[in-house]
């Protein structure tokens, strides 16, 4: 079996930027040992697949240790790769995943992912948490991720966090966060405890960023910014049970893959 595959820079318009995913458009399915090790060989932070199924896509995401259920880059990846290869003519496109139905849109070189919002409740900061993060955080929250609130950017900038004791923080990701200087909120996301330490961008966290900074701001429409080293760009939008994620995305390789 040949799958064709193709790498491409999200949440960016510039190569060597943003957040790197792999998309693999098999015919069919394969095994899932097979497609978590194609993920493993690749390395990245995420590797997205899709198949054709009925009038869109289904698509599975695969870190290099584990699938995972939503993923925003990479969804953006596949939906740079099929706008741009195989459905140059469409300007919508559905997916179905286990997040369920997703949507994604397109206005000129700018692509709009419809995802679930997910706001986060408060909770009782978790004993480990301000020594994994060598910071201790004005307030913490949960949804799928572990949310960590901060007085500042610059806060969240020196963060160096410990991830072995990240580790052992029983959430998928933790969300370090706090309003911007020149944007509404800035970010960063680390997922060690699914073979990612820091995430570049992270399209799935501001499936809860986003509802939280619209109800502390008291505003729908904002600006974000995710502070890693590659950095991102993103667009946002609430819309009561859904969020409106934007970015832009370039590719920067396309092949197969020998099985």
């Amino acid at each position: 079996m040949a799958i064709k595959i193709f790498i491409v820079d999200a949440f960016t318009d510039q190569l060597f930027k943003g957040n790197t995913a792999a998309v693999c458009l098999p015919s069919q399915w394969p095994d899932v040992e097979i497609m978590q090790n194609i993920a493993l060989e690749n390395n990245l932070s995420e590797t997205v697949f899709a198949v054709k199924e009925d009038d869109g896509y289904r698509l599975r995401w695969f870190t290099p240790t584990t699938e995972v259920d939503l993923c925003g880059h990479a969804t953006l990846a596949a939906s740079h790769v099929i706008f741009s290869l195989l459905e140059p003519e469409n300007e919508n496109l559905k997916f179905y995943s286990k997040s369920g139905d997703l949507a994604v849109s397109r206005q000129s070189d700018l692509y709009l992912l419809d995802f679930p919002a997910w706001p986060p409740a408060p909770l009782n900061e978790p004993p480990l948490l301000a020594a994994a993060l060598g910071a201790e955080p004005l307030a913490v929250y949960q949804s799928r991720d572990l949310l960590a609130l901060f007085r500042n950017q610059d806060e969240v900038t020196s963060i160096q966090p410990d991830l072995s004791l990240l580790k052992q923080i029983p959430y998928l990701g933790v969300i370090v966060t706090a309003q911007g200087q020149d944007v509404d909120f800035v970010s960063r996301f680390f997922a060690p405890r699914v073979g990612v330490d820091e995430d570049p961008v992270t399209g799935s966290a501001h499936c809860s960023l986003i509802p939280f900074w619209s109800k502390r701001l008291n505003k729908d429409h904002l600006t974000a910014r995710q502070l890693s080293p590659r950095g991102g760009e993103l667009s946002c939008v609430h819309k009561r049970d859904r969020v409106l994620i934007g970015g832009h995305a370039i590719m920067y390789s396309q092949g197969e893959i020998l099985l």
